[in-house]
């Protein structure tokens, strides 16, 4: 194994291998300002390259289906190739596909760098938190180095913003051309910190091609992807086209046929991607289904306001990113002071989830009573502050819950579950949103706010139902699962 010199002791005499954590931690950065940066530049891109609103909203689901799509399937690459082969080469393929979205000249070739940022993503993002788990013994040094990446992860939105607002003043490619000499130092350094495969680990012998299809279930991630895409396509047609218009349909059909046909394979597949015996975890479930209204909701509210701000009221880039950061602000402070964790600790998760979930539709239905030509001060300042609220108080949360009853040996596909129900929600509805924008029916922006806040609705109608006991079930509190 690399092993990495730029190591101290913490003041438990445990050696805190600092030159990795920083590697990993800056990737988890760049992962989370990726969203952030093209939200704010949208309007600019739009201008430039002469983008319809459906096109920018690609623009922003590129990245999170690539990021959601591929998820599952991570897990099996990692195991096959190897951690450090696959962080190593997502972070190179990671800074040459922003040095190409930054020089892209049309649409499509965004978007395609996106939705390969997207990918490379899904493959670093949880091999960095495996690798944080092998690399800093149980105790003080792990629970310190999940916490600073967590924080990189959290606060990176919020940096995002005001960074793309400083960038796109000058020019909107600055937002997608920076993350690529960072990558690149970070890969640098990664060739000499970052460990191979964790100790005691062999490598999976490597089958027959015909017998590696099956065993790795490609025909799995194959047809999960294709759905993915083909109802994204569809969603973002239905809406000016008809959702009865032939190719309307040549979208929603495969779609349908794609994501029944992966529900099969998942079934009999000798090593399914998802088994779908954890669909039947019901915290799990319901945090999935909760984390994926509050993102989605909120990624749609932001791609409305940003172009509330900058093209209704004028503002600048930097004025808008500025202006978005009461949403995102209070999370990251609630991760960097640690107070997310206590309240978890404290209150459960349960409690805090069915108390945040009211705030976010709140926030939006706000919004939607201040008319088609709002103020930011009355109407989107309100709105914002109400959603940094049911953040701060479902975040965690929601991550806790969805791990309480799972057994250690599906965690892992577990939080690629429930990580990919957020990043697939968020590109449905801004590719929706995005859509129903573009259509330019009257009222067609009260008619995305309306779909916004019933995506935080339904957030708010699975935190209540989670907290109903189950008919005839046993009311007395029992221990969650052990691992096994």
């Amino acid at each position: 194994m690399t092993t990495d010199r730029a190591a101290t002791a913490d003041s438990t005499g445990t050696v805190f291998p600092r030159g990795l954590l920083f590697v990993l931690s800056g990737n988890m950065l760049l992962d989370a300002l990726e969203v952030s940066v093209a939200v704010v530049a949208l309007p600019s891109i739009g201008a430039d390259l002469g983008l319809s609103l459906t096109a920018l909203g690609w623009v922003v689901s590129g990245f999170a289906l690539g990021f959601g799509g591929l998820l599952l399937p991570s897990g099996r690459l990692v195991a096959v190739l190897g951690r450090r082969r696959v962080y190593l080469a997502a972070l190179l393929v990671f800074a040459v596909a922003s040095v190409l979205g930054a020089l892209a000249t049309s649409g499509p070739l965004l978007i395609a760098g996106r939705f390969v940022k997207g990918c490379c993503a899904a493959l670093t993002a949880p091999t960095g938190l495996a690798i944080i788990a092998d690399a800093f013994p149980a105790g003080p040094a792990r629970n310190r180095a999940v916490s600073v990446y967590s924080l990189f992860g959290a606060g990176g939105f919020s940096a995002g913003l005001v960074l793309s607002g400083l960038l796109t003043e000058v020019s909107w490619r600055w937002t997608f051309l920076f993350p690529g000499p960072v990558a690149l130092v970070l890969f640098l350094f990664g060739l000499r910190l970052i460990p191979g495969r964790a100790p005691g680990e062999e490598p999976e012998p490597q089958p027959p091609v015909r017998s590696a299809v099956l065993r790795y279930d490609v025909p799995g991630a194959v047809t999960f992807v294709g759905a993915l895409l083909a109802l994204a396509w569809a969603l973002t047609r239905g809406p000016g086209a008809g959702w009865a218009d032939p190719l309307t349909l040549t979208g929603l059909l495969p779609a349908l046929a794609l994501g029944a046909a992966f529900v099969r394979i998942e079934r009999t597949a000798p090593r399914p991607l998802l088994r779908t015996a954890l669909i039947a975890d019901r915290p799990l479930l319901w945090s999935a289904l909760g984390a994926a209204a509050l993102n989605g909701s909120y990624l749609g509210f932001l791609f409305v306001v940003t172009f509330d701000l900058q093209s209704g009221l004028g503002w600048s880039p930097l004025a808008t990113g500025l202006g978005l950061l009461p949403a995102s602000l209070p999370l990251a402070a609630a991760v960097a002071t640690g107070m997310s964790g206590r309240l978890v600790g404290r209150f459960g998760p349960a409690p805090l989830i069915a108390l945040g979930a009211w705030a976010p539709p709140a926030g939006y239905l706000w919004c939607l009573a201040a008319g088609d030509h709002p103020s930011y001060a009355s109407s989107t300042l309100p709105a914002l502050l109400l959603v940094g609220l049911g953040f701060v108080l479902q975040f965690a949360a929601l991550n806790t819950q969805a791990m309480s009853g799972v057994r250690h040996a599906d965690r892992g596909s577990a939080g690629a579950l429930y990580q990919t129900s957020v990043q697939v929600a968020g590109a449905l509805t801004t590719a929706l949103v995005a859509s129903l924008l573009a259509a330019g029916a009257d009222g067609a922006r009260r008619t995305a706010l309306v779909l916004v806040t019933s995506v935080a609705v339904a957030g708010f109608a699975v935190a209540v139902a989670a907290r109903a006991p189950r008919r005839g079930a046993n009311r007395t509190v029992v221990p969650a699962r052990r691992d096994d």
